[in-house]
């Protein structure tokens, strides 16, 4: 290879599959997920402490004039911005004549009723009392103490992440006919990434798994990122699962180490047939040292809806499993 040509591979981060391997002759991974293996993974992140810290939405959803909503567990909640900056969390429902707070306007720093004018500035009125709410920069939470249960912690333990000044961050957001559990057990299941989403991912093996000293129960996945035809970005990535409802993953070796993928699962209200309902965020805070991302970093609005698409892709397949695990768990037909 010619040092120029080498110096250009340097600058780029793809590679060509040299022998790309169909479909259905690619290695079967059935062996290695093993149910009891993914299940002891998910009890353990269960077990670990949340806070009871929920998301509710991203950060960029905070608009001046609207409050965030979202049910968490049933529970009507609305987070908005004072005049200086400060988060203000609450019931959603007016304390007056149970109007939805979700639809009312943020005046000055104030939440307005829409239905009599009663104003909320964030502090104990009326019968309405403030929730701790913490925004990460990416995220918004809101800790609901009378859903979570647990031990109150002061902030959300929120993942290691690149600078995000410096990075791409896109966020997607969907719902599920599942609850959390379904969703968190899927992520821990890097085994069927090449095979349910042979569109993105391809060459995948997995070269660690939870055992031993491992308290982190780490998953570390070499995986190839689809680009085009038989252009690839090669990582290696590993999972984790820091709480009941988080699982990350983050590229340690390869082009973008440092990234991370940030699935959290909320619990909403029943559907009107009582089957419950989860929703899915996942944020994508994407970084390089390569001097090229920089463009990436300036082309973020046009970046972050493609990154959502692919998101939604991935999700609408990875929701209908979390759907179907839940039926079968539901209806005691679950293997194992």
């Amino acid at each position: 290879m010619s040092p120029e040509a080498s110096r250009r591979r340097a600058r780029l981060p793809f590679s060509l599959r040299r022998r790309p391997v169909p479909w259905d002759r690619q290695r079967p991974t059935w062996r290695e997920a093993r149910p009891g293996l993914i299940a002891e993974a998910l009890k353990r992140a269960q077990a670990r402490p949340s806070g009871n810290w929920y998301v509710v939405g991203a950060s960029t959803a905070l608009r001046g004039d609207r409050p965030l909503a979202r049910d968490v567990a049933g529970r009507e909640v609305v987070v908005w911005r004072g005049t200086d900056g400060q988060l203000h969390a609450g019931p959603g429902v007016c304390p007056h004549l149970g109007a939805p707070l979700a639809d009312s306007p943020v005046r000055c720093g104030t939440l307005v009723c829409h239905w009599h004018g009663l104003a909320l500035d964030g502090t104990s009125f009326a019968g309405w009392e403030p929730l701790p709410a913490f925004d990460d920069g990416v995220l918004v939470w809101v800790r609901l103490d009378e859903v979570g249960g647990e031990e109150p912690l002061d902030a959300p333990a929120v993942p290691a992440r690149p600078d995000v000044a410096r990075g791409v961050t896109a966020v997607y957001e969907g719902t599920g006919l599942c609850e959390p559990e379904d969703v968190v057990a899927n992520r821990l299941d890097p085994w069927h990434g090449a095979w349910f989403h042979p569109y993105s991912f391809v060459d995948l093996t997995v070269v660690g798994s939870p055992g031993g000293n491992d308290t982190e129960d780490r998953f570390a996945v070499d995986v190839s990122f689809k680009v085009a035809g038989r252009l690839v970005v090669p990582v290696r990535a590993v999972f984790t699962a820091p709480g009941p409802r988080t699982v990350v993953m983050r590229i340690t070796e390869g082009e973008g180490a440092g990234s991370v993928v940030e699935t959290h699962a909320t619990p909403l209200a029943p559907d009107e047939r009582g089957r419950p309902r989860t929703a899915v965020t996942e944020a994508v805070v994407a970084a390089s040292d390569r001097r090229g991302f920089a463009f990436a970093h300036k082309a973020a609005p046009i970046l972050r809806p493609v990154m959502r698409t692919a998101a939604a892709r991935l999700w609408r397949d990875d929701l209908a499993y979390a759907e179907r695990r839940w039926h079968l768990r539901s209806t005691g037909r679950f293997p194992g």
